[in-house]
């Protein structure tokens, strides 16, 4: 059985493939429209967001990341050489899946031929051909004048500004968020993002982790994007999303906080501002009804939850699979304390290819 993985959109598809410790991994795209061609230099800057050690809050594995291209066909081929793979860190622990990955499942699934190093394609040094991928589709949105832009929006209890703090359309919490991307820790208050690394270093300080929410919001969309039932938005969205190992909850608009309301408190009113543009008065939906965009009258917003690094020094309870006993495990090596902050590109693009796929079905059925 294959251990790559395949994404079948309306339009595109994607299919990614190597391991944490393989020597390449990467990423074949199909459906993209002639002429369409990666801007390297965009995606040069867009993958140093994600990459590791950078900072005292990611792992200290250093990768260059650096994307090369090839065409086969119409297909393009998006993959980076990895130069700093340390298998070995994971002998003493072969046998002994570690708590919160992949380890015992992909065993199951794959048998002999599951990856036990680094957790193969199963590691979050998987999202990097994602976000080749997603940063290609991020061109192409701007291009359409659709911009796609996410912050941390909670790490532990430190909440950073976020969306619903503001009116719908608040333009300078738009362009707050839009400087997140050149921020070294990508949160819209200084203050909050100094609290924040606080929390990050207290877990390391403890061999252990945190995690967060990182919240992403999309101006610009046109209206009539989407569909009902299962050509909706949100399910076509939460599909990409969910791809990101680290994400355990996607939410649109104010998600699981609506449910508490009554729908005189949760409804959106509808208004006309004084250019006669229809708006949302607030936004609780996200920008999206019935899983159709509603374009000008608000952006889509949606937020993922990311779970703490299963990865963590501190002594957890596990099996030793081959000796068919209880232990104990200590997983060291080279791991994120938190990996929020390296996640917050990574749902950009993971968000953007799903709305790409879309628009381009929407420009197909109206061509």
């Amino acid at each position: 059985m294959s251990m790559d993985s395949a994404y079948r959109g309306s339009k595109l598809g994607l299919l990614i493939y190597g391991q944490s410790h393989s020597e390449t991994i990467g990423v074949y795209i199909s459906g993209l429209p002639e002429g369409v061609e990666p801007d390297e230099n965009f995606i040069r800057s867009f993958m140093a967001r994600r990459a590791p050690g950078r900072n005292a809050w990611s792992t200290p594995r250093k990768e260059n990341d650096e994307v090369f291209f090839e065409r086969a066909g119409k297909t393009l081929h998006g993959y980076i050489v990895n130069n700093n793979t340390k298998p070995g860190d994971y002998a003493s622990i072969m046998n002994c899946p570690r708590p919160s990955h992949a380890d015992y499942t992909a065993g199951i699934l794959y048998g002999d031929e599951a990856a036990k190093s680094g957790g193969g394609i199963f590691s979050g040094r998987m999202t990097a051909p994602l976000c080749i991928a997603g940063a290609i589709a991020i061109c192409e949105l701007k291009k359409r004048g659709i911009d796609i832009h996410a912050h941390i929006r909670q790490i532990g209890d430190v909440r950073d500004d976020m969306y619903f703090d503001h009116e719908p359309m608040d333009i300078e919490f738009m362009k707050a968020l839009e400087k997140c991307a050149g921020n070294d820790f990508p949160a819209i208050s200084q203050e909050a993002g100094e609290r924040m690394k606080g929390v990050i270093e207290s877990a390391r300080m403890e061999e252990d982790s945190v995690g967060g929410v990182v919240e992403c919001v999309v101006y610009g969309m046109p209206a009539g994007v989407g569909g009902p039932i299962f050509d909706g938005i949100e399910g076509k969205m939460a599909q990409m999303l969910y791809a990101v190992p680290a994400v355990k909850g996607v939410e649109f608009g104010n998600g699981f906080a609506g449910s508490g309301l009554r729908g005189s408190e949760n409804n959106d009113a509808f208004r006309y501002d004084d250019k006669g543009t229809v708006r949302l008065k607030t936004n609780h939906s996200g920008g999206i009804l019935g899983g159709i965009s509603v374009g000008d009258a608000a952006p889509i917003v949606f937020a993922c939850a990311v779970k703490p690094t299963p990865s963590i020094a501190k002594t957890q309870e596990t099996v030793n699979l081959a000796m068919k006993t209880n232990t104990e495990i200590s997983v060291h090596g080279r791991h994120d304390p938190c990996i929020v902050p390296r996640c917050v590109p990574v749902i950009e693009a993971a968000g953007a290819l799903a709305l790409y796929d879309m628009i381009l079905d929407t420009e197909a059925c109206d061509g």
